[in-house]
């Protein structure tokens, strides 16, 4: 059986998976050719460099993620869909997913889920600054919440922190924190996600109606 001819979509999903074990640092046109069993140069007829690799990563993760919303819902189950729909492929690729919100992407599959997120929130009555925000919000909420539940970020994170570490503290001197060591000892990540999504819909719903 011939070996699969290199093309640009096996070099993307080489460099992906490398990532999602190793990091983005890892990547390099040297390393992905050695992943493939490849010559260097040959790669530079399908990608020119590292950075188009990588802006190559966060356009095919972007590329699948599964828009479900109604057009006709109302604009706060339309972002909590599209919220969730980042979150999934953001789980699925945990990594990735650093390098997608660190590329300023140009492509139709890059600045497809951007149209969509910030036609929703134009159709809803918000002004394009303000719209621009709400999305760099939602972002930030989604990454934040991604990096506790993977254990990127320990702090607060039950990962690391067992209700018996916690019950450790002096209760003298914290005693809110050793009072709710169950609560913080224990995480159900849908359920915190929820949370807070419905949180920042209803600050967001509230400011729509105070400039309305």
């Amino acid at each position: 059986m011939s070996p699969e001819p290199l093309s640009r979509p096996r070099i993307v999903a080489a460099a992906i998976e490398l990532i999602e074990r190793e990091g983005a640092d890892a990547v390099s046109m040297r390393r992905i050719a050695g992943e493939l069993g490849v010559g260097v140069m040959s790669l530079y007829n399908h990608v020119p460099n590292k950075a188009a690799l990588l802006d190559a990563v966060a356009e095919t993760v972007l590329s699948e993620i599964e828009f479900a919303d109604d057009p006709d819902a109302e604009w706060t189950e339309r972002v909590r869909i599209q919220a969730r729909a980042f979150r999934q492929i953001a789980h699925h690729y945990p990594r990735c997913t650093m390098v997608v919100v660190s590329r300023q992407l140009q492509s139709a599959a890059g600045l497809l889920p951007v149209e969509r997120a910030l036609a929703t929130l134009r159709s809803a009555g918000f002004g394009g600054e303000e719209a621009v925000r709400i999305l760099r919000t939602f972002i930030a909420y989604i990454v934040g919440s991604l990096l506790r539940e993977v254990g990127v970020t320990p702090t607060f994170a039950p990962v690391h922190h067992s209700q018996a570490e916690i019950g450790k503290v002096d209760p003298v001197l914290f005693p809110e924190t050793s009072s709710l060591a169950a609560e913080l000892g224990a995480c159900d990540h849908e359920a915190e996600f929820e949370f807070g999504l419905e949180l920042l819909i209803r600050a967001i719903a509230v400011e729509r109606g105070r400039h309305g």
